[in-house]
Parts: C-alpha cells; structure tokens; sequence
C-alpha cells in the first residue's frame, strides 16, 4: 500500500527479564484502514508483540524500532504512545468490574477534553453496541464475558484511536458471540478505524482481515493478503484445521516467505 502506516514495526527484538529474548526481528506494517491479523499458536509471541509496542512489558525492546506515523516511539510511555492514537485491548478484557458500563466507556476517554465529542461518541458506541446501551448503568463485572468484551472493544473507541490492537478477543467465547464479535470489528474498520489483530481463531481472523503475519517462535514466518494465507497450504494445516492432501505435516520454520 501506498502512504504512511499508522504502525511500523522494525527489527523489532523484545522479551522479559534481560535473559528470555521472545521477539526475534519483527518487521511488520499497518496502514490506515487496514485490518492486520497476527497469527500464531500458543507461545508464538503474540501477546509480548502487543505489549512491546505499547512498552508494557518488563525489559525494553533491545533492539529495533517502534514508529507511529512515522514518529519514533520506541521505549517511551504506554500513555505517550495511546495519545498518538493506539488502543489496545487486552487479552482477559481488563474491565473494571465495580464499575458501570457507562463508567468503564467515560475512562476510555479519559484523556480527552472535548466533552461533546465524548458524548457524541458514547452515543456512537451505543449505536454499534445496543446491548451496552441496554446496560449502560450496570456494574460490568456482572456482565457475561461476550459482553464485556464488547465493552473492552467500545471503551477503546472512546479514545478516538486510529488503530485499535486487539489480544485474543474471541478467547473463552461461544461461537455465535464470536461471529457477533468478529462482525463488531469489522463494521468499525468500515468506519475508519485501523484494526491489529492477534487471534488464534486464525479462520475468522482471516474472513475479515486485509492482510496476515504468521507468528512462530517469536519471529515472522509467513506474511500476505489474507485471501492467500488462508490458501496457502501451510496456514490451511497448522492454523486452520485442513490437512495436507498427500497426509504429510508441513513446515514452515525458516526463512520468512511472503505472497503478494
């Protein structure tokens, strides 16, 4: 794609405790607009991806770059690069459960001074999720887990982001509030909002994604248009549950590989 990317990541190595590298080298881009599904099984790196771009983990990145909007944000604060215009919505939802919907929603907003902005955005949220709307004044920790993750989704709306990364948002979900889910995201990439996502569920990810990495080890091993690594014989039998015609496992460690 042509322009600027709201994110950029370069060379990026990242891990805990100055003794455990977990990132090894990631490069990757997301431009305006644009959904971008991570995918990866469990130990990948893609949680400690999020978090080392929102440089919420313990030890900084030791090498790379982390740019938003062509500004290099690499070490500063997890506010300094939210107020760029990054939100991020963690694995487990992170709600604050003896709060109010309408409360958990006004914390988002919470660096904002443009109080009829915010209100037109409540009112935005209430539109995409009428069911936060029906339980605007319920405590969210009584919630079902579908709907606070709803609400996780919407409060990081409220801080009028450019790109929202979201962690493992159908983890623990049934599958018709996953479809709901997954259609939520999707209507606020119509909107203009630039999605990151990092997803297990590597078929739904794939069905309303633009463009895909694959995360193995902590490095990137495969990356394209969503259309083609959902095609791709290697994605189909380690991500997505197909099996190789000739019964053989394949492999993709090694060199990273991209389709265009």
């Amino acid at each position: 794609m042509n322009g600027q990317p709201i994110l950029e990541l370069r060379n990026l190595e990242s891990g805990y405790f100055k003794q455990l590298l977990v990132l090894r080298g990631i490069s990757l881009k997301v431009y305006p607009g644009q959904v971008v599904a991570v995918l990866g099984s469990n130990g990948a790196g893609k949680s400690t991806l999020l978090k080392s771009i929102m440089s919420m983990i313990d030890d900084e990145p030791r090498k790379g770059e982390v740019l938003v909007k062509g500004r290099n944000l690499t070490r500063r604060s997890t506010e300094t690069i939210a107020r760029a215009g990054i939100a991020y919505v963690v694995e487990g939802r992170g709600m604050f459960p003896e709060l109010t919907v309408a409360e958990n929603l006004q914390l988002g907003a919470y660096h904002r001074r443009d109080r009829q902005g915010i209100r037109a955005d409540l009112d935005r949220v209430f539109d995409v999720f009428p069911r936060l709307a029906e339980r605007r004044n319920q405590p969210s920790g009584t919630m079902s887990g579908g709907e606070q993750q709803m609400l996780a989704i919407a409060r990081a709306i409220m801080s009028r982001p450019e790109l929202i990364m979201l962690d493992e948002p159908s983890l623990g979900l049934a599958p018709l509030l996953v479809t709901e889910i997954f259609k939520v995201i999707r209507e606020i990439n119509r909107q203009g909002t630039g999605i990151l996502l990092v997803e297990q569920n590597a078929t739904q990810a794939l069905t309303i994604a633009d463009y895909g990495y694959v995360l193995e080890g902590g490095r990137l091993v495969l990356e394209g248009d969503a259309a083609t690594l959902a095609g791709n014989e290697n994605v189909q039998e380690l991500y997505l549950g197909v099996s190789a015609q000739d019964g053989t496992r394949l492999h993709v460690r090694g060199r990273r590989r991209r389709w265009n």
